[in-house]
C-alpha cells in the first residue's frame, strides 16, 4: 500500500469537542490506523502552550487484555485528555504505559497514568535520564505549559529493559525493541506483527525536519535506524511526528536527511572549514518540512561539532 492508499484507509475520530480544565481539550482528536491501533496525532512543531504540549503521537492498541499505550505525553492534563479519547473507543482497563525516550512530552504526562496504578516501562538509558533529569524537564514545562502543568510530576517507569520486552496481551503479542542510540536517550520502537505495524518513536520522522541535540548522536541514530528496517518488516509506520505512512517515506526524510547532513559536514571538515561553513550549508532540499527554519542551522551547528572531535 502506497502512502496515498494508506492516508484513505485512515480514519479520523472527532475531538477537542469540549474544553476542560485550564483550556486543555476533553478529548484528543484521534486517527485510526487499523481496527486495533490509533494515534492521536500531535503538532509538527514545537510544544507550546496553545498547542498543549501535543507535539508528537501519543498512540494505543487494543488487545483481548486490554490497551497498550504509547508515550506518556507532555503533561497531565494532556495524559488525561488522552484517556479520554481512549475510553470513547473502548471500555477495556489500560495495561500499560509505554514511554518512547527520555524527552518530557513522553514522560511528563507519567504522573497521570501512575495515578491512575497503571506501570510504566521504558528502555533502562531513558529511565536513568529522566531520574536524572526529570526536575529539569519539569521545570521546563511548567514555565512553557503554565496552569496547563498542573497536576504534573516526575513519575519514573517502574519497568526497564535493555533489549527487548515482549508483551504478550491475549490475542496479541507486542514487542518494545532498542536498537541502539538515536535522537534521545533510550529511543525504541513498538512492533506488532500481527499488523506488520511498527511506531518507530523518534528514531523515524518525515512530515517535520528532525531535531539534533546535544545528546542526539547522528552516526549511531543511522546504524540504529538500519537495524529496524532489517530486523522489522513494517507495511504501517506511525513515526514520532507526523500522519502514519510507510517505511520508504520514513527511510528518506530520517536516514537520507542525517547521511546528508554527516557528508556536507565531512566534506567542510576534509577542506578545512569552519563552524560558520556548516551554518551555511545549503539544506534547501528539505525545506519543505515543518519546522525547517528552527532547526536547520542548529542541526549542522550540532553535527559539525559533534564530527569535529570524531575527525581529529
Amino acid at each position: 500500500m502506497g502512502f496515498r492508499g494508506l492516508l484513505l484507509a485512515l480514519f479520523i475520530i472527532p475531538g477537542f469537542v469540549a474544553a476542560a480544565t485550564n483550556g486543555v481539550p476533553e478529548q484528543l482528536e484521534l486517527t485510526k490506523v487499523t481496527d486495533r491501533v490509533y494515534s492521536a496525532i500531535g503538532a509538527t512543531a514545537p510544544g507550546t502552550y496553545e498547542n498543549h504540549g501535543h507535539n508528537n503521537n501519543l498512540s494505543f492498541i487494543i488487545t483481548e487484555k486490554g490497551v497498550v499505550v504509547f508515550n506518556g505525553g507532555d503533561n497531565y492534563l494532556l495524559a488525561k485528555s488522552f484517556h479520554n479519547s481512549i475510553r470513547s473507543i473502548t471500555d477495556k482497563d489500560v495495561k500499560y504505559v509505554v514511554n518512547e525516550n527520555a524527552q518530557g512530552h513522553s514522560m511528563l504526562g507519567n504522573s497521570y497514568w501512575r495515578d491512575q496504578g497503571v506501570p510504566i516501562i521504558a528502555q533502562n538509558e531513558a529511565i536513568a535520564e529522566f531520574e536524572h533529569q526529570g526536575d529539569v524537564k519539569l521545570a521546563s514545562m511548567q514555565r512553557r505549559m503554565k496552569d496547563k502543568g498542573e497536576g504534573t510530576y516526575v513519575a519514573v517507569p517502574d519497568i526497564g529493559f535493555d533489549e527487548r520486552y515482549d508483551l504478550e496481551m491475549g490475542d496479541l503479542t507486542i514487542e518494545l525493541h532498542y536498537f541502539g542510540p538515536g535522537h534521545a536517550p533510550g529511543d525504541i520502537a513498538l512492533w506488532i506483527p500481527d499488523e506488520k505495524l511498527v511506531i518507530t518513536g523518534d528514531l523515524g520522522f518525515h512530515q517535520r525536519l528532525l531535531a539534533v541535540f546535544e545528546d542526539t548522536e547522528t552516526g549511531a541514530w543511522i546504524e540504529s535506524f538500519d537495524k529496524m528496517t532489517e530486523k522489522l518488516d513494517p507495511k504501517i509506520v506511525i513515526p514520532g511526528h507526523g500522519e502514519p505512512t510507510t517505511i520508504d517515506v520514513v527511510t528518506k526524510e530520517t536516514r537520507g536527511y542525517l547521511v546528508f547532513l554527516r557528508n556536507a559536514v565531512t566534506e567542510i571538515l576534509e577542506q578545512g572549514g569552519g563552524l560558520d561553513d556548516a551554518y551555511n550549508i545549503d539544506q534547501s532540499q528539505w525545506s519543505y518540512l515543518d519546522t525547517f527554519e528552527e532547526l536547520a542551522g542548529k542541526n549542522a551547528g550540532r553535527v559539525y561539532q559533534d564530527l569535529e572531535f570524531e575527525y581529529f
